[in-house]
């Protein structure tokens, strides 16, 4: 009997998505090209959501992937592994992810928030995987790297409102000299 032998790999992580509660992508990031055009990626996601909005566990076994998830008011938040993936290692991303949001958006982990919010769930999950290779797993560590990445960001980066606002602190400050 021959049994298949899988060399260990650092690259645990096939994507994480975040939908709401229609089922509609807020965040997509795919790590490999199991699904390599968005139509794809899409009806993979109705699938995923189709199969879990409904219930209340924490795994699924779909399409040959493991997808761990996580549903809090009106979000769904999956990582999704290979069918051999460690469902623990998958499960300690998702928990760092929710938690890194929870602290970040103060305890209000829904959709408006988070919608107001996307810099800052970006660089959280590029803090937590790379490339499908998990970087951290603690929710502190990811929230000060965040938070020291939102600091120095370049003219170039920031938002109008951003750099309106400096405008206006920098005119007050002139004018009360």
């Amino acid at each position: 009997m021959d049994t298949l032998i899988l060399e260990p790999s650092l690259y645990t992580v096939k994507a994480v998505l975040i939908m709401d509660n229609d089922g509609e992508r807020m965040y997509a990031k795919y790590y490999d090209d199991t699904y390599p055009t968005v139509k794809e990626q899409k009806a993979f996601e109705k699938n995923i959501f189709n199969k879990t909005h409904r219930t209340d566990s924490e795994i699924a076994l779909l399409e040959g992937l493991t997808v761990v998830y996580k549903s809090n008011i009106d979000l769904y938040f999956y990582v999704i592994g290979s069918s051999h993936e460690n469902e623990l290692m998958l499960m300690s991303v998702l928990n760092c992810l929710f938690d890194s949001l929870s602290q970040m958006l103060r305890k209000n982990v829904e959709k408006r928030a988070l919608l107001e919010n996307m810099e800052g769930l970006f660089l959280a999950v590029d803090e937590i995987v790379d490339g499908g290779v998990i970087l951290e797993s603690d929710p502190q560590q990811v929230v000060h790297r965040v938070a020291l990445r939102g600091d120095d960001v370049p003219l170039t980066e920031q938002t109008v409102t951003q750099v309106l606002q400096s405008a206006k602190e920098q005119i007050k400050w002139s004018l009360l000299r």
